[in-house]
């Protein structure tokens, strides 16, 4: 699948080019704590001006609801970008007008109003049918940014020809988010290495006791069905649970903390993978040509229970494999654990990332081949 690439635009030079960046950063007490998401978008906006383009950018900051609110208000953004990149125009967060999510058409043309031009840079908004993304395409000539054609040839890569042995890593805390993917990948892997809460929906469909932990009820039939099959699904055999009385992020209050196998005690939670798991999956992680890791494996947050996903975190960082972090809470993980760098490719977009695996396509990427 291709799309229209920065020189498929022409002559730029005096042109007005508007471009769709996610500039979503984090921000504590109105500082930006990570400025990564606006670093990414600086080699599509620098090649902008340098073939004479006047850069207008525009972003969401966070869910304001449809209304102005302060503290999603972008001026620190537009105070960082102007430090690394002087001269693009930064617009106020998009999510203030309540056109921007229901794509409404008086507000796409508020948007591209006196602009020549449109650029899509922002992968991880992509699978969203919002006014930026999907409306300026139908009346801009309209290509992807740097970043955005790089996600999209490294996943779809994934996706259609990867090497093997191919390995995915799910976790995460719900089976119900990722059932389009996990059907997906089931039919391309060879090994489907399932961690996090949603590993206690297939122990449950497995017959076995969850204790307190995660489980979605409406789910079981469906991992039964999966594990029923002639899927290449591998689920953890020990996990690490915490007693009667424990509370996550409070070691304060008490409660064992100990290994269990596929069964939970009554009153205990499973919060991680346990160590033979953590080796299992490592092992067949060491043997792989192609991985791709999206979800935590426990709560990682919490520095008791973030050995199950620091283990394998560092497999796939260490393996020969090509490596494919897929956004979200996974890309966290390896920035704590401090092997972010040594990734071949970290995803800028979670969702964005699964749907494309899923699915092939995306919206964003359908409005500027349409």
């Amino acid at each position: 699948m291709s799309v229209p690439q920065l020189e498929d635009l022409g002559d730029l030079a005096g042109k007005n080019v508007l471009v769709r960046t996610d500039f979503n950063v984090p921000l504590s007490g109105g500082e930006i704590s990570d400025d990564l998401r606006i670093r990414a978008a600086l080699p599509t906006l620098r090649w902008l001006q340098d073939h004479g383009a006047n850069v207008t950018a525009m972003s969401h900051l966070g869910r304001p609801k449809g209304e102005p609110n302060p503290k999603y208000d972008v001026a620190p953004v537009r105070e960082r970008l102007d430090e690394l990149l002087p001269g693009v125009t930064l617009l106020d967060n998009l999510r203030f007008n309540p056109g921007e999510t229901s794509n409404d058409a008086a507000f796409v043309a508020t948007l591209i109003e006196g602009q020549d031009a449109y650029v899509n840079d922002a992968f991880g908004a992509s699978h969203r049918e919002h006014a930026s993304i999907v409306g300026p395409p139908m009346h801009l000539p309209s290509a992807a940014g740097r970043l955005l054609a790089k996600e999209v040839e490294i996943l779809m890569g994934v996706r259609n020809e990867a090497r093997k042995p191919f390995v995915a890593i799910m976790g995460g805390s719900k089976v119900s988010d990722k059932v389009a993917v996990i059907d997906a990948l089931a039919e391309r892997v060879d090994s489907l290495l399932i961690g996090g809460g949603m590993a206690f929906t297939f122990f449950a469909a497995m017959g076995h006791p969850v204790g307190n932990s995660l489980l979605e009820e409406g789910m079981v039939d469906y991992c039964k069905e999966l594990l029923e099959s002639d899927k290449p699904i591998v689920l953890p055999s020990d996990i690490t649970a915490i007693g009667p009385g424990g509370e996550l992020f409070n070691p304060d209050a008490g409660g064992e903390v100990r290994q269990v196998g596929q069964s939970v005690p009554e009153g205990w939670m499973g919060v991680d993978i346990g160590p033979g798991t953590a080796a299992e999956f490592s092992d067949i992680i060491a043997e792989a040509q192609t991985v791709l890791w999206n979800g935590p494996l426990g709560v990682f947050e919490d520095p008791r229970f973030e050995a199950g996903t620091k283990h394998v975190a560092h497999a796939v960082a260490d393996g020969a494999g090509f490596s494919v972090v897929g956004g979200g809470d996974s890309a966290a993980a390896a920035k704590q654990f401090g092997v972010a760098e040594m990734m071949d490719h970290v995803s800028t977009g979670g969702g964005a990332s699964l749907e494309l695996l899923e699915k092939g396509d995306l919206p964003g990427l359908a409005a500027l081949r349409s």
